[in-house]
This record gives structure tokens, sequence and C-alpha cells, in this order.
């Protein structure tokens, strides 16, 4: 028995809580249309080549979806989409349904109002445990142009907030 075996799941749960993070929906799209997932674990990786990673729970429904393309989108949510992270963090079939979308150079899907957008290739996936470790090849990145006036989308324990400059 390792060492972690000790660690109370809750426990882990509440106190990695008090680390606040950035709060983003990853897309893709498969033949049954587009699919998405709100994602709290995500951070650059690698400026040459440029590389992001993010950590979906590797059951999710979602990420099985996404998984099959090759491709992914980083959404970096605004404060001001609580409501849109909420579809995401969900449970429904259409995730897309009332939501406009574009795509860029992978063709996953582009949400509208977010803060930045990388799109990336899927260029590797290593093994979290009970999540995956997906590495991206970013192919296209931008930023809103009201970037610099709204704040991220933060989540902190287990409540969202905003970014306040000191």
């Amino acid at each position: 028995m390792s060492d972690s075996a000790a660690i109370d799941g809750d426990d882990f749960r509440r106190v990695l809580g008090h680390f606040p993070t950035g709060v983003t929906v990853v897309t893709g799209t498969d033949a049954d249309g587009p699919a998405g997932m709100a994602i709290g674990s995500f951070a650059s990786v690698s400026l040459d080549p440029p590389l992001v990673m993010f950590c979906p729970g590797n059951t999710s429904a979602s990420w099985l979806r996404i998984k099959e393309t090759g491709a992914f989108c980083v959404n970096v949510l605004g404060e001001d989409q609580k409501d849109t992270c909420g579809v995401f963090a969900g449970k429904s079939d259409d995730k897309f349904a009332g939501i406009d979308w574009t795509t860029d150079a992978t063709g996953a899907p582009v949400i509208p109002g977010s803060l930045a957008v990388i799109d990336c290739e899927i260029h590797a996936i290593l093994d979290g445990g009970d999540h995956d470790i997906v590495v991206g090849l970013v192919k296209s990145l931008r930023t809103a142009d009201d970037a610099h006036v709204r704040g991220p989308l933060l989540f902190f324990q287990g409540g969202y907030g905003r970014y306040e400059s000191i």
C-alpha cells in the first residue's frame, strides 16, 4: 500500500480547493456534432514548441468524444460567463443548445465572448490516475478585443469569483 492511500479524497479536494483556478471550456467536434466540458486544470507547458495541457476525467463522455477527433479548443471564460460554465459542467446531451459558436484552425468550437481561445491538435495523452493529462500543440490562438477590460472567471473553494488587481 502506498502512502497516498492514506489521503482522504474529500480532504484532498478541500485542501486543493484553496488554490484558485481559471475556468475554461474545452471543445471538439465529432461526427455527432460539438462536444464540450468545463475544465479548471489548464496550463501552459512549453513555448517551443507551443504546448498547453488540461486534465479531463478519463471516463468523461465529452472527453471520450473530443479525444477521438485529435483536436480541441480551449475557451478561457470571462467573469461574465458563469452561466456558460454551468452548462458545460453539467451532464446534458446537447451542451451547445442555445450557444452560438464558430470554428478556428482545427474545427473545434470557439465560444464567442471567451477571453482567449487556444486551438490545438492533441500532441500526447498521459496517464494521470483517474484523469488523463492531455498535451496539445497550439495551432492558433487569440484574445478577445475586450480582454483587457474584463477579468477571468475563477473557481475557488467550491464557488466562482473574479479577479481584482491589487
